[in-house]
């Protein structure tokens, strides 16, 4: 019998980013989501990754400074793959009618998860539910998850950095 293979698991920036939400139910869900698959990893478009950047930079340098040293950490512990879009995506996202209400970049995520047969987690809520899509948000928290010792302090230190959480988290 062949071993089982892993469906891919996306991210996007709205879940990264959760992991810092001013919403403490997002963000105890969205830190166990990376907390339970520190070991497996995950998926991420070099887009969404861009994203979070571009959300950090926004605060003052001091956040950053508090918040660079946790995410280069989670980086290097766990194994994101940052892939690209392929003009495959693109096609498809052009083409994905019942999300033409989302941004361009949100449709090419989805259509970059579906070539690749895989599941996007995130907690923006302009995603539509239903409709055979493979994205889903993550699961519900009831007591806040750790991470391994060294990298639980240094995530402790980066919630200096708080986002609001809203549709597209923090865009």
């Amino acid at each position: 019998m062949a071993p089982a293979t892993l469906v891919a698991e996306f991210v996007d920036a709205a879940l990264f980013m959760g992991m810092h939400s001013a919403d403490e139910r997002i963000r105890l869900a969205c830190k166990g989501f990376f907390v339970d698959r520190l070991a497996t990893g995950v998926v991420m478009s070099l887009e969404q990754v861009g994203r979070c950047d571009d959300i950090v930079w926004s605060y003052p340098r001091e956040v950053q400074d508090a918040y660079y040293p946790f995410m280069d950490n989670l980086h290097t512990d766990m194994t994101v793959s940052r892939v690209g879009y392929t003009a495959t995506d693109v096609t498809a996202a052009l083409g994905f009618t019942d999300l033409a209400h989302l941004p361009l970049t949100e449709r090419l995520t989805v259509s970059q998860v579906v070539a690749r047969g895989g599941t996007l987690f995130t907690v923006d809520s302009r995603y539509p539910t239903g409709g055979g899509l493979p994205v889903r948000g993550p699961d519900r928290v009831d007591t806040e998850p750790a991470f391994p010792d060294k990298l639980e302090q240094l995530y402790r230190e980066s919630l200096v950095l708080r986002v609001a959480h809203s549709p597209g988290a923090g865009r």
